[in-house]
């Protein structure tokens, strides 16, 4: 019975996707399968030396990087991280983070060994605002896929920063020099971390973090961001 009044209630009013607009199917979460297809995927987990580990070399010693999508603007993936960002669709990060996770251990990329995921923090007054963080809630996809503990205690940001979107390059790296600390660093001694973000432009935020945590005895880095500008 439940399904039928849900069929009734989809037929007058569909869910759409996101992306062209159109009434999802059964078995479609957000995104068309068409769409879902159709997206920009970098593929750069494949390439050794991609363009996203290019962002952190001789500024931060990185184990590998990639992001999974093309971010262009007016393009299909900026309205997802909108969509993900702005409207409080925290669940389509979710999505987005099986997703990435699929594909990842799909191609048995060394990206799935790392012990413990951590999302680039949101300064608090920020995430009361928003309401939660969507790096968060991508890594919360990827861990339902790879089974890797997130860790949200370990790294804080203790200054709030202004939009980066305007910013020049050396302002964007400015903006974000020393806004993170690490709280503990028990938890994260000899431990393959896994940093994730949701668009890498110039890579100042990540390299933040990656030299925040750059002192603890054994640490090893990884980046993965759903999308990269």
């Amino acid at each position: 019975m439940p399904t039928i009044w849900s069929n009734l209630l989809n037929l007058f009013f569909p869910n759409a996707c996101k992306i062209c607009g159109r009434p999802l199917i059964e078995g479609e979460e957000q995104i068309c399968l068409e769409c879902l297809c159709d997206l920009p995927h970098t593929g750069y987990h494949k390439q050794a030396g991609n363009p996203v580990e290019q962002l952190f070399t001789g500024k931060n010693k990185i184990e590998y990087a990639t992001a999974y999508l093309r971010y262009e603007k007016g393009g299909k993936v900026q309205s997802l991280v909108h969509s993900l960002k702005y409207h409080e669709n925290k669940e389509l990060g979710y999505l987005l983070g099986r997703q990435i996770a699929r594909e990842l251990n799909a191609d048995h990329s060394p990206i799935c060994t790392a012990d413990l995921i951590i999302p680039v923090p949101l300064h608090p007054r920020k995430k009361r605002k928003r309401g939660y963080n969507q790096s968060e809630w991508i890594a919360s996809g990827i861990r339902s896929i790879l089974e890797i503990p997130i860790d949200t205690q370990s790294l804080a940001r203790v200054t709030p920063t202004s939009s980066q979107t305007h910013k020049t390059i050396y302002e964007r790296w400015l903006n974000v020099y020393s806004i993170f600390n690490v709280v503990s660093s028990e938890n994260l001694k000899n431990k393959h971390i896994l940093l994730i973000d949701d668009v890498i432009t110039t890579g100042a935020t990540i390299s933040a973090c990656a030299q925040a945590l750059s002192e603890i005895p054994g640490i090893r880095i990884s980046v993965l961001a759903l999308s990269v500008a």
